[in-house]
């Protein structure tokens, strides 16, 4: 997995700003996602990142999931997420999210 580097360009494709608005994230929310997640797996589309961060309370837990991908000068973000509850390492996905990130794709 490539080290990922903070100092690029944000470029927030259409899919994500749908999903921004789908699920009440803000780019400042993402951006705190991207600085300092708790957890970075490979992506499920080719040369991606997806990066977490945990969120909610006790009793209502979910995870802010962001997909980026790394261009020469710029950092796409393809997609963006609220999975309810919370996931263990390597898990995969429910299959709806992944048809819609594969769509963003």
């Amino acid at each position: 997995m490539a080290f990922i580097k903070k100092e690029k360009e944000l470029y927030w494709t259409s899919h994500s700003k749908y999903k921004m608005r789908f699920y009440g994230l803000s780019e400042n929310r993402l951006k705190r996602v991207i600085n300092h997640p708790e957890r970075i797996e490979e992506g499920i589309a080719p040369e991606t990142v997806a990066m977490m961060q945990p969120a909610g309370s006790k009793k209502h837990p979910y995870e802010i999931w962001i997909m980026i991908q790394d261009e020469k000068k710029r950092r796409k973000i393809i997609s963006a997420w609220r999975y309810p509850g919370r996931t263990k390492p390597g898990q995969p996905l429910p299959e709806e999210i992944l048809k819609e990130i594969r769509s963003a794709v």
